[in-house]
């Protein structure tokens, strides 16, 4: 073991030239990182976690309620076992031909199929209450730890936390849209906290770390309005947001700490093993900014073009028609439903909603 430790904490990989880890032991004149105080962050982020159900349970929860906000999850699908079998084995979204072979088979009218089906994947996405609590208990998680008078240690500390509660979070909650992206980002946030505070390059992560908050807080405080129908409220936030996060992510960022980094620690200390990992993983961190900025940009084109901004895509439900809430029709309904649904086309519906309502995206 001490083997392996001896190897993993080479002194040529961590630090620039000339330097060694007993230069950087704390003394009466100067204070420097220590990797044993990293070994705190998983305790803590356990304990972030437990006040973080608590929170949800006690606080988050009855706010919602008062708003309101749905609790109930989306109706659930009449058990069929033909149907499951299809949608667990072989597609979600069956197309036309498989959908008029299951009618024949079920003797059912093909759009009772396809509300089945609608109804089946809305099964697997969350009522409005739960992206409500995420959002609640992000926005929690990103205020209080602005290092203001706080020791940076002890802002490190609680940031590297906040962000390993946050990857544990994502096994523990309903997966969303965009998990592999998010836990990439984390991952690679994790990597940049614990690289910095080992080379002492505490100030970088700080200024690294504030930028990213300055706007986390808008886009939960928007997305909780959202879901809470403050319209106006969510636009003008997301509006903020937008401002604060393209300009702090595609200018500051690059412009200022990038620059740094990248030239001017260069010409300082010049390059060694982990400074080009730490500069690496700053890179992939300005790619992700910019798929961010994308998505941004996107979102707020559609809310141009629809007069709002919309929900959020991971956990949009499948809107149906009041239709939905009964029972599969049976044979001497079929052809009823099957006119209607007839009537229906004629008049723009396709048999899915009535007109004038809002229809999300399918995610």
């Amino acid at each position: 073991m001490a083997g392996i430790l001896a190897w993993f904490w080479n002194e040529r990989f961590w630090l620039p030239h000339n330097v060694t880890w007993a230069d950087l032991k704390n003394t009466d004149e100067a204070t420097f990182p220590q990797v044993e105080d990293l070994y705190l962050a998983c305790p803590l982020a356990f304990c972030i976690f437990m006040i973080r159900l608590v929170f949800e349970r006690f606080i988050a929860r009855p706010c919602a309620l008062g708003l309101k906000i749905q609790a109930n999850g989306p109706q659930k699908a009449q058990p069929n076992a033909i149907l499951e079998k299809v949608f667990t084995a072989i597609t979600k979204h069956p197309d036309e031909k498989r959908l008029e072979g299951l009618s024949k088979q079920l003797d059912w009218d093909v759009r009772t199929i396809q509300r089945w089906f609608r109804q089946r994947r809305n099964q697997e996405k969350p009522s409005t209450l739960t992206p409500w609590l995420w959002n609640t208990r992000e926005c929690w998680y990103d205020y209080p730890y602005q290092p203001l008078t706080v020791d940076i240690h002890y802002y490190y500390i609680l940031e590297l936390s906040f962000y390993l509660s946050l990857l544990f979070s994502q096994f523990t909650d309903i997966r969303r849209k965009g998990f592999l992206v998010m836990f990439l980002h984390h991952l690679a946030t994790i990597s940049l906290i614990t690289f910095a505070y080992v080379n002492n390059m505490a100030r970088v992560g700080t200024l690294v770390m504030c930028l990213h908050d300055s706007a986390d807080v808008l886009v939960e405080v928007a997305k909780m309005a959202n879901y809470a129908k403050f319209q106006r409220l969510c636009n003008l936030l997301f509006v903020m947001f937008a401002m604060v996060f393209i300009s702090s992510r595609l200018g500051v960022y690059p412009v200022w700490i990038l620059n740094t980094t990248l030239f001017e620690s260069w010409e300082i200390v010049g390059p060694y093993p982990s400074w080009w990992v730490f500069n690496l993983l700053l890179i992939l961190l300005q790619f992700l900014h910019s798929f961010w900025s994308y998505l941004i940009v996107k979102i707020a084109c559609r809310a141009i073009s629809r007069g709002k901004v919309s929900k959020d895509d991971r956990s949009d439900i499948e809107s149906s028609s009041d239709e939905d809430n009964g029972p599969p029709p049976t044979p001497v309904q079929k052809h009823h439903n099957s006119t209607t649904n007839g009537t229906n086309k004629v008049h723009g519906t396709n048999g899915y909603q009535s007109a004038g309502a809002p229809c999300p995206d399918e995610h």
